[in-house]
């Protein structure tokens, strides 16, 4: 399941001990709806292992101090340090690899 995050969560959820992905999306986008589904399903094929969460990049900022200037991007977060990033809509896969890499 993924967790709805926001500015006064962010923290909270990145200082996890375990490994997080956030995917970076916002309403009027058209790759951020076709990649929700995909994050939902890395979600569940990670279940206990990772935090997977969404953040709308629209009306939160923290997209901003990481950089995040397009959307969708996809931050995987380690001990609270941004260690990959995914931008634009890519495969299935290659979430669910880049996130196994650091569980």
């Amino acid at each position: 399941m993924t967790v709805e995050i926001t500015d006064d969560t962010f923290e909270e959820v990145i200082t996890s001990k375990k490994p997080v992905m956030i995917d970076f999306w916002a309403g009027w986008c058209a790759p951020c709806r076709v990649l929700s589904p995909i994050i939902d399903g890395v979600a569940k094929d990670v279940s206990g292992d990772a935090i997977v969460g969404k953040i709308d990049a629209d009306k939160y900022d923290t997209g901003g101090r990481f950089g995040v200037r397009n959307i969708p991007t996809v931050l995987i977060f380690k001990d609270g340090q941004v260690v990959d990033r995914l931008v634009g809509l890519k495969q299935a896969s290659e979430y669910k690899e880049a996130l196994k890499k650091v569980i």
